[in-house]
Order: C-alpha cells, then sequence, then structure tokens
C-alpha cells in the first residue's frame, strides 16, 4: 500500500512507543527497532508517546486507530509486528532495505540519549514563554510535553 509519512518517501519510518504500559507493545516496538538496527539502516524512529503529532499523523495515514509498532519503508506502508516479522523471516525485509542511508555511528546520541527529544530551549520545557507585552503564551516552538526534536541525531 503507497502510503507516505511525512518526509518519509526515501527513508524507513518507525512508530513506535517507549511507554512500557503495555508489555506486549513495549516489547513488539522494542523487538522491531532492534531488527531494523540491525541492518545498520537509519531509522526515522516516531514515539507516539513523546509526540501527539505522531499519533495524529498515523492515524490519518492509515485511517484507523492501530496497535503499534507500525512500519513504512520508502513511503510504503509494510505493516505491524506480524508483517514485518514474516518478511524478516523470508528474507524479503532485507531486500526492502537496500539502497537506503546507512548509520555510520552505533554510539547513542549525546544529546538526546537515543529518545530523539530534548527539552525545548526556548522556555525551557515549560511550554509557556513571556511575550513582550508581558503576556504569558503557549511556546509555538515545542510539543505538548514541551519537547524539540533532537537536531542533532534526527
Amino acid at each position: 500500500m503507497s502510503l507516505c509519512p511525512s518526509d518519509g518517501d526515501q527513508k524507513v519510518v518507525l512508530f513506535l512507543t517507549s511507554l512500557r504500559g503495555i508489555r506486549k507493545t513495549y516489547e513488539d516496538c522494542n523487538n522491531v527497532r532492534m531488527l531494523l538496527r540491525s541492518s545498520s539502516v537509519r531509522i526515522d524512529e516516531r514515539d507516539v508517546s513523546m509526540h501527539s503529532e505522531y499519533k495524529r499523523e498515523l492515524r490519518e495515514l492509515l485511517g484507523v486507530s492501530v496497535s503499534l509498532p507500525r512500519l513504512f519503508i520508502k513511503g510504503k506502508y509494510i505493516g505491524g509486528v506480524e508483517e514485518i516479522m514474516r518478511l524478516h523471516e523470508d528474507g524479503v525485509l532485507e531486500k526492502l532495505l537496500e539502497d537506503l542511508p546507512k548509520v555510520t555511528s552505533f554510539r547513542a546520541c549525546e544529546a538526546c540519549g537515543e529518545m530523539r527529544f530534548v527539552p525545548c530551549t526556548e522556555c525551557s520545557g515549560s511550554r509557556k514563554i513571556i511575550t513582550d507585552d508581558n503576556e504569558v503564551e503557549r511556546c509555538p516552538e515545542c510539543n505538548e510535553n514541551g519537547l524539540v526534536r533532537c537536531l542533532i541525531c534526527c
């Protein structure tokens, strides 16, 4: 199925969660993440628990709420954990990942610790800024958690 996440037409996009509230979902996300990392391909990890825009984007792409993880390769929807593991076992996943940018370093990002987000520098994560008129407003730079994408690794 040809569905393309924003800016995902020439890369691997993985929608996942880092929350451990539902063990099976977390383990599925982590297993797929480790499987993809073993191929040394660069992954655009979109953690729906860190940024609600990712959850909204995934719902818009697929038309319904779905369980995680969900994988897209070069703008093509691959599926969830069952489909990904089946493709891996059949040797098809590796072929889909050919010709994609590879990771050159396997060290954790020093800025975000592989969380892909850092506190907003404009509001220090408070989500509030003071305007020139001494009014308190919502910071336009960060998400609902007071975070912005890490500029070093993302």
